[in-house]
């Protein structure tokens, strides 16, 4: 397809390095349980489900867009949608999350982990339905999320506290290890491909649990696949890298080779943007639980955020500025309060 040439979408511009006309701002989990409009279309109707149905996860992406005034839209989906394309057993279990039918624990599950060899079909019909409605001032950022933390989920058998499993393997095991991201690596590429040629505008790749490893392991065992996915796209849209907890590993995690640095809520922007192996564009980063303190204190907390995005850019040390939030939308969130954070960081200088 003929990717969407827009010249006036303020993130685009931003991740780019460019001036845009306005703070661009879109919210990890803006589409989704913090929404009533989301918990009506979705009655009845299994997480997993939604994202291979073309129509709703257009609407439930488009849902945010149209209410906050978002410059993003954020691709519907779920980091394990690529493994239940593929063949994998897995549901997501209401307040639980991903759960796996059979975990991984040796080197012949691995060898007998199916890999996604096809086109998500269902998923690329659903871009196409999202790029009909947004405006070319709006871009749509897809979305994958990285072979550690679906490695997790795969060796734990779903959501761990503590990622015992994981390490056990990853140390006791590595040769295992390092074939399980190997096989891991063709699924979430193909993934990403889907998406990049429906006509995504820009991706993020999503490592919910690094922030458990130190840099070492970081290094060692996760970064060079991390590589590999981000050089797919290398030179066809901005590639976004976020993870949670992450301020440990924010240098090495920017050796990656993404445009753009997404910081959870514990760094200040200024500080974070010096550990960069090179300049970034900075995504980030108002702590998620600020917009249930009112908007007195939303406006200083943009205030302050946007403050130290500018000084890292002044001394060089960044190239731009994303707002976003440190992680996702709290789903109890009041959705008039996101509308009113968004409202403020557009108007504030």
């Amino acid at each position: 397809m003929t990717r969407r040439e827009l010249v006036n979408a303020p993130l685009l511009q931003a991740a780019n390095g460019q001036t845009p006309s306005r703070t661009p701002v879109w919210f990890m989990r803006q589409a989704g349980r913090s929404l009533p409009e989301y918990l009506k279309v979705r009655e009845g109707i299994p997480m997993l489900d939604s994202c291979f149905m073309p129509e709703l996860l257009a609407e439930i992406t488009m849902q945010p867009v149209r209410r906050h005034d978002m410059d993003g839209a954020i691709l519907f989906s779920d980091i394990v949608v690529p493994l239940k394309a593929a063949g994998v057993g897995v549901e997501i279990v209401p307040g639980r999350g991903p759960v796996m039918d059979q975990a991984i624990t040796s080197r012949a599950d691995v060898d007998n982990l199916p890999i996604l060899d096809h086109h998500v079909e269902e998923v690329a019909k659903g871009i196409e339905i999202i790029l009909g409605e947004l405006k070319d001032t709006q871009a749509l950022i897809g979305f994958v999320g990285a072979p550690f933390t679906l490695a997790s989920y795969l060796v734990e058998g779903g959501p761990s506290k503590n990622h015992e499993k994981t390490k056990a393997m990853m140390h006791g095991d590595p040769e295992t290890w390092h074939a399980l991201m190997r096989r891991l690596v063709p699924t979430i590429t193909t993934f990403l491909r889907t998406q990049v040629e429906a006509g995504i505008d820009a991706m993020q790749l999503f490592d919910s649990w690094a922030g458990f490893l130190t840099e070492a392991d970081y290094r060692e065992h996760v970064l060079p696949y991390s590589v590999e996915i981000l050089e797919t796209v290398a030179g066809e849209i901005p590639r976004i890298h976020f993870g949670v907890a992450t301020g440990e590993l924010l240098g090495a995690m920017s050796e990656a080779g993404s445009e753009v640095m997404g910081v959870d809520w514990r760094v200040p922007l200024d500080v974070a943007a010096k550990r960069f192996a090179s300049p970034r564009v900075l995504q980030g980063n108002l702590d998620p639980a600020m917009l249930f303190a009112g908007t007195d204190v939303v406006r200083e907390e943009v205030t302050r955020i946007k403050a130290e995005a500018a000084r890292a850019v002044e001394v060089g040390d960044a190239t731009g500025h994303i707002f976003n939030l440190g992680h996702g939308v709290l789903p109890t969130t009041d959705a008039d309060a996101i509308t009113e954070a968004v409202r403020i960081i557009h108007e504030e200088a």
